[in-house]
């Protein structure tokens, strides 16, 4: 990877953005960078074709509109769905969770097909789910902040990310799903802003190999408050 720029898949951003999930390339990019790996953010919004070719994808969240448009696009242009089939990392949040899953029903009933990179399926709950959110993982717990509606259920062919500790989730007790290296998760934040073990899981899933250890005193007391905040009041 040091000979040639980590590509990095910004999927939609002006179909499933409406949560700062774009933030999670920058992050991903810079903390590639800090390490000496050179790494750009390529943006495919709708309209452009989806290549095959980058490493990374990412996508975010959005309301119902922007989530059908989003999955009948990608289903469409199917090079996400190559690149994930020779095993390029995926990245989703919220609407960008339901979109890689089988299927999901927006609040007016209407089933949707996704794109079928994870056994999730969701539909609509009867109260929106919205606070912060803390979800127990092998990695450790990771923080963040959930805004939908959806209850998602994790079929055999995938794993919930993790187990919720503190907010909704799935909705069963978990949050998001994992397939090989296809991850999904509720949490924004954005979620790799907040929990840098987790975006450092997905470098090295790119690289082949762990990052080596990058120590942010900053970000690990800003995590730590929110852990103690999040903390209250719940039993762990």
């Amino acid at each position: 990877m040091a000979d040639s720029a980590v590509r990095i898949g910004l999927v939609l951003p002006d179909v499933l953005g409406t949560y700062g999930d774009s933030g999670n390339a920058v992050v991903l990019r810079q903390r590639m960078r800090w390490r000496g790996m050179p790494a750009d953010v390529v943006e495919v919004h709708y309209g452009d074709p989806v290549p095959d070719s980058l490493d990374v994808y990412l996508l975010g969240g959005g309301e119902d509109e922007g989530q059908e448009l989003a999955a009948d696009y990608l289903r469409e242009h199917a090079g996400l769905r190559r690149a994930a089939a020779r095993g390029a990392v995926v990245f989703g949040v919220c609407a960008g969770l339901q979109v890689l899953g089988t299927s999901f029903r927006t609040g007016d009933g209407r089933r949707h097909d996704g794109l079928g990179l994870l056994d999730v399926v969701t539909g609509p709950g009867k109260r929106r789910a919205v606070g912060e959110i803390v979800v127990e993982t092998p990695a450790g717990p990771l923080t963040g902040f959930e805004n939908h509606l959806g209850v998602t259920t994790v079929g055999p062919g995938s794993r919930p990310l993790g187990r919720v500790r503190t907010g909704t989730g799935n909705g069963d007790g978990t949050d998001g799903a994992v397939t090989g290296h296809v991850l999904a998760t509720y949490l924004h934040g954005p979620a790799l802003a907040r929990n840098p073990a987790l975006a450092d899981l997905l470098i090295g899933w790119v690289t082949g190999s762990p990052p080596a250890d990058l120590p942010l005193p900053e970000v690990d007391e800003l995590r730590r408050e929110r852990l103690r905040a999040a903390r209250g009041g719940a039993r762990w």
